[in-house]
Order: C-alpha cells, then structure tokens, then sequence
C-alpha cells in the first residue's frame, strides 16, 4: 500500500532518472525545476499525514502490546495461585487419605475381633447348652429309672392287683 509521499517520491526519481544529461557532463541531468519543486512541496506538504498515521499505528500497536503483556501476566499469576492450591492441598489430601485408610484397617480389626469374640461366645453357650442338656437328660434316666424301680421290676406283680406308683413326694 503506498502512501502519496512514496508516490510523489517516486514520480521524483522518474523524473531525475529520465532527465537529459546535461553537456559534457555525464553525472549531471537537466530537469524542471518548477515540475520538481511541486513534487517536493507535495511529499512536505504529504508527510505530516503519513507521519499521524504512522505514529497512531505505533501507538495502536503499543496498546495491543501491552494489553497483551498485561493479560499474559494476569494468567501467569493465575497459574501460579492455582499451582499454589494444588500443591498446598496435596499434603492435606495425603493426609486425609492416610487418616481413611487407618479408620479402614482399625475398624476392619474391630470387626474381625467382634466376629472371633462372638463365635467364641456362641461355641461357650452351645457348649453349657450341650452339658445342661445331658444333664438333664442323666436327670431324666434316673428319675426314669426309680419310676421303674417303684412299679416292682418293671412289669406286674404276679396277682396281687396292686402295683407301686412311683411317689414324688418320698424322692423329695
């Protein structure tokens, strides 16, 4: 994109270029003078703008620069907070997860010697149940057997018509 400095310079150059050699000389030209003068006018007159317009560019591009750097900063300080939270929750959660695993194994434990002392405690009354139970049925045999052992032997008494009843009253 050229700007009308650039172009008045260049209509310049074209005109020293094409002007004629001067005579006898051979690195001087003749030019018009009026005709090179208004180029000149022109490109002075030309540059303030081009120079305004150069300067808002830097400017703009200055600004975007530094919006640029500013917004940059901002996520670096960001990443660093975060990285920061993260690092400093680490421990914490460490810990957290060792408390967890200790409550586990301790309650795990619990268990396991409630289950033990419970079995034992079912074997121990299954045990005393067992030797109530063949207590009482020793219990049963003897009674059972003085029960017979008042009827007379066991059957009738040849004829007499009265047999022995066992009498809970005289065992007493």
């Amino acid at each position: 994109m050229a700007t009308a400095v650039d172009e008045l310079l260049d209509m310049l150059f074209d005109m020293v270029d094409e002007a004629k050699n001067a005579a006898f000389s051979g690195d001087k030209c003749v030019i018009d003078r009026d005709k090179a003068l208004d180029l000149i006018e022109d490109a002075k007159k030309q540059l303030p703008v081009d120079l305004a317009e150069a300067r808002k560019i830097l400017n703009a591009r200055n600004e975007y620069l530094a919006a640029a750097k500013r917004e940059a900063e901002e996520i670096r300080k960001r990443a660093e907070i975060e990285a920061n939270q993260m690092i400093s929750e680490a421990p914490v959660m460490n810990q957290a997860r060792q408390k967890a695993r200790e409550i586990v194994a301790h309650a795990e434990e619990e268990a396991k010697k409630t289950c033990r002392e419970t079995n034992e405690y079912c074997v121990d009354l299954l045990r005393r149940t067992e030797d109530a139970l063949a207590s009482a049925h020793a219990e049963m045999r003897q009674v059972h057997n003085q029960f017979r052992s008042g009827m007379g032997g066991g059957g009738s008494s040849g004829g007499q018509g009265s047999s022995r009843l066992y009498d809970a009253e005289a065992d007493r």
